[in-house]
């Protein structure tokens, strides 16, 4: 793979100083989401502390050269509220959405850990304003998803600030969440079955046709498909929904961490979804 640069092949690399997965809270969600610049980050710095960590430092300036996720989190707000400038009526989920499906892929070569690293891969500010597609999400979803892993009234109260429950209805499985990628966690030897439900929603050419492509790890005991495999849309915002059936089994010579993806693809966007299989930990 070429770098983004179009230099180092490898390139970008995660730091070793950044928090990997998997979600020990929610398995079912790929943590984390996406990689951005993070090292040696020139940043504004506040003159009440001192410009390094070593006691008897009476150093202050304005700037400093910073590292770590403190450093990639301004970036991706950055991007965050550049899309929902040109996107103003767009909810978070759509907006994270568009960040996650159209980041660069990164090599697994470079980074061990593989999605556990990098999430859906590098940051495209570009590509994150026109998406094509977006897998949007409520409140009354995230809600659903709560009590889904198992939250409690109190809990979830605490959160919404307002009077919502749980009805035994809206108890389903954390991973029916309408998310941007897909993660599946499961012994070795032991063969699975996933349906996901996906919805997505137009967001790029008003009669536009999307093909999906699946992308598989050559050496898994893998099978997954897409129904259907071609989606029409005929206007702006209009929903179509899909299911993603994965089927297999993870070997006990196989990787703890098996990578496919999903893309649609209408020609001119491509939008990207990573697949994750993994042995819990």
């Amino acid at each position: 793979m070429k770098s983004i640069e179009g230099k180092e092949p490898l390139a970008p690399i995660v730091a070793g100083t950044s928090s990997s997965g998997p979600n020990p809270i929610s398995p079912s969600i790929l943590k984390p989401d996406i990689t951005a610049p993070e090292v040696d980050i020139l940043a504004a710095y506040s003159l009440l502390a001192p410009v390094s960590v070593f006691i008897g430092d009476t150093r202050r300036a304005p700037f400093n050269i910073i590292s770590r996720t403190s450093m990639a989190c301004p970036h991706v707000s950055g991007v965050a509220a550049c899309v929902k400038s040109i996107h103003p009526d767009w909810s978070p989920a759509a907006i994270q959405s568009a960040i996650i499906t159209s980041a660069h892929p990164m090599s697994s070569q470079a980074n061990l850990d593989g999605e556990f690293a990098y999430g859906a891969g590098f940051l495209n500010p570009l590509g994150a304003a026109h998406p094509g597609l977006v897998y949007d999400a409520s409140e009354i979803d995230y809600v659903k998803f709560l009590c889904a892993e198992g939250y409690s009234v109190k809990q979830l109260r605490q959160i919404t600030k307002d009077q919502s429950g749980c009805s035994k209805s809206s108890r389903k499985n954390g991973s029916d969440l309408n998310y941007p990628s897909f993660t599946i966690s499961s012994l070795r030897q032991k063969a699975f079955i996933h349906v996901f439900e996906s919805t997505v929603t137009n967001v790029g050419s008003p009669c536009s046709t999307y093909k999906a492509t699946i992308q598989t790890p050559k050496s898994a005991q893998l099978k997954i498909l897409v129904e259907p495999e071609t989606l029409k849309f005929k206007s702006i915002r209009e929903k179509l929904t899909f299911q993603l059936l994965v089927v297999g089994i993870v070997g006990q010579n196989d990787e703890a961490l098996l990578s496919a993806s999903l893309v649609w693809d209408d020609g001119m966007h491509r939008v990207r979804s990573p697949i994750v299989i993994h042995v819990p930990f």
